[in-house]
């Protein structure tokens, strides 16, 4: 995947590669880069040469150090926009009609350009989080990072890297979100229903199909919303 670096300012050359398969989709919000030692063995270059580009992507934001020191590429819009927009939804709750808005648009074409797109790497993906899906209905346990999962393996799909960044960073938001409509098995079914029908068109490489099934299955969710608000007023 890297490069040997030949050029006199190797931090630079460095920042500029992993920009490079950022920007490509090669390398997506949430990928874990190599140990230290193994991107200077494929770099070619000395310690302190990465840390200055790996500091300097980190100060970018393009990369974040978490837990261990281990590093991981970032959704380029999550510092400016997810914390935000997560007080501004815990705060007034009628905005959850707002992100469902946004994700129909979102996802719908998402969902077309994933038909056009996908690979059969994708479609493997998917697949196994369906799989996760109806494996955690059997067992009468909810399944809200299966669902997040498998709305962000759509955006990964199309392998337009701003929408696979938007939806990276809108990830956690999709979580609370669909928690609170997985609460009934009978709706659970149904949803997993309607995301096997969105997968079903997207494998079958229907556009078209594609994106009305992911706006039937938003509609659905935002039916489902209002329904459990009106319930508490």
């Amino acid at each position: 995947m890297f490069e040997s670096i030949k050029r006199a300012k190797v931090s630079d050359e460095v920042t500029k590669q992993i920009k490079a398969l950022i920007s490509e989709g090669k390398l997506r919000p949430g990928d874990r880069l190599p140990p230290e030692r193994e991107l200077i063995k494929q770099f070619g270059i000395s310690r302190p040469s990465l840390r200055e580009a790996l500091n300097s992507l980190v100060t970018m934001g393009f990369l974040e150090v978490k837990q261990a020191k281990r590093t991981y590429v970032k959704s380029v819009a999550s510092g400016r926009m997810q914390d935000p927009l997560s007080a501004l939804i815990k705060s007034d709750t009628q905005k959850i009609y707002d992100l469902i808005e946004v994700r129909k648009a979102m996802e719908a074409w998402g969902a077309y350009y994933a038909a056009k797109r996908a690979t059969e790497e994708d479609l493997k993906e998917m697949e196994g989080i369906l799989k996760e899906m109806r494996h955690a209905i059997e067992e009468g346990r909810p399944w809200v990072k299966e669902d997040a999962d498998f709305h962000l393996v759509i955006a990964q799909s199309t392998h337009n890297t701003i929408q696979i960044h938007l939806m990276s960073t809108i990830y956690d938001l999709l979580k609370e979100s669909v928690a609170r409509v997985l609460t009934d098995q009978g709706k659970m079914k149904k949803l997993y229903q309607q995301h096997y029908r969105i997968f079903n068109a997207i494998r079958s490489h229907s556009p078209e199909k594609a994106r009305e099934r992911a706006l039937e299955h938003l509609d659905y969710v935002d039916s489902i919303v209002k329904t459990s608000a009106d319930r508490k007023e």
